[in-house]
């Protein structure tokens, strides 16, 4: 399992995180996803064989948002 962390921009409210959660979670591979409207952060724990960053943001990008690495936090094994 990998935790990736992203800074999402573009959501505007409580919706917003709601669907970009819920989208991240049909994702095959992610078994958890966390997202939250302050600060704009996305938390993803997947199985990296069977799903890439670039889908996860891809995902976010198809929802109307902009997501990128946490500069902070870097993906993580877990």
């Amino acid at each position: 399992m990998r935790i990736f962390s992203r800074d999402v921009q573009g959501m505007t409210c409580g919706g917003c995180t709601g669907s970009v959660q819920r989208v991240l979670g049909t994702l095959e591979g992610v078994s958890h996803a966390e997202v939250s409207l302050h600060p704009g952060t996305a938390t993803v724990a997947a199985d990296p064989s069977r799903v890439a960053p670039a889908q996860i943001e891809a995902v976010i990008a198809r929802l109307g948002c902009a997501a990128k690495v946490r500069p902070a936090k870097h993906d993580q094994a877990r």
